[in-house]
């Protein structure tokens, strides 16, 4: 399929574009921003937000939307939580967000090595806001409590499609345990922030994705991403559709209208997409409840 205009990004500033990946790649670190190659990450950067990927760079999962590598997992790096730490130090950034390849072969999902990262930049950081991007543990609740219990200011989960075609897409997932991830987070701490988002272009219908934000709000979640899914390359998921920007504007109204807190909903948007300002926004729209 032909790239329509509104998916084709324009670098303008090469010279700090080609800086913020020395500065990345230099920290000695995983970030989705370049490992995914990210069309946000020079506006994410400029905003002083980076979102970092932890243990290792190979899953033990082998979804057919995700770019990552699947097969034998990395040795997990008894310093990592210090080096994202002093790397949030260096870039000066005012929110970090967190995630990590799915560890299946760690009894605890890696949940205790989040809990780390999230402690090591509290210490180093205390002013940087924290949002961790997590897997689903294997919906172990001991692993959930683990991370809870640092309090980041965002867990964010995501669903990623609807529940038909989870089988094609997410074979060794499950959704309902997805949203049950979610729900046990807010049920073990009201004060954290939950966060999830969905593709959009893998074949769902516009009936299915509504009934995926009704799921979420009955799970508690409170803020959602949607984006438009690109195939990373002919061996991965195929895409059925480019979405029309109005889909996503329609969707953000009618999420809005049903009470997420926050939505960010158009084709660019990823994950990560304005984790700070749907942070801040969902904080102060929170305290007016």
């Amino acid at each position: 399929m032909r790239k329509p205009a509104w998916m084709r990004v324009k670098i303008n500033d090469t010279a700090k574009f080609n800086r913020v990946n020395r500065i990345l790649e230099t920290s000695g670190l995983n970030t989705v921003c370049v490992e995914a190659n990210c069309p946000n990450r020079l506006d994410c950067f400029s905003r002083k937000t980076a979102t970092f990927m932890i243990l290792g760079r190979t899953c033990t999962r082998n979804c057919r939307f995700c770019n990552v590598t699947p097969g034998h997992p990395d040795q997990v790096d008894p310093d990592e939580p210090f080096k994202v730490a002093r790397a949030i130090s260096t870039l000066g950034l005012k929110h970090a967000v967190i995630t990590s390849v799915t560890r299946d072969d760690l009894s605890d999902g890696g949940a205790e090595h989040f809990a780390r990262v999230v402690k090591a930049i509290r210490a180093l950081n205390p002013e940087t806001t924290i949002e961790v991007l997590i897997p689903d543990f294997q919906g172990n609740p001991s692993a959930i409590q683990t991370l809870v219990a640092t309090k980041p200011d965002i867990v964010n989960h995501n669903v990623e499609t609807v529940p038909r075609l989870y089988k094609a897409v997410r074979p060794q997932a499950d959704y309902r345990q997805s949203l049950e991830v979610l729900k046990k987070v807010k049920d073990m701490d009201p004060d954290i922030l939950t966060k999830s988002g969905i593709m959009l272009g893998l074949g769902e219908t516009l009936e299915e994705v509504t009934q995926v934000l009704d799921d979420l709000l009955a799970h508690h979640c409170e803020i959602l991403t949607i984006g438009q899914y690109l195939q990373p390359s002919d061996s991965h998921y195929e895409m059925a559709a480019y979405i029309e920007p109005e889909v996503f504007e329609e969707l953000k109204a009618v999420g809005e209208s049903k009470g997420f807190l926050y939505v960010a909903s158009a084709p660019m948007v990823r994950s990560s997409y304005n984790a700070q300002e749907a942070l801040e926004f969902s904080q102060s729209k929170e305290n007016l409840r």
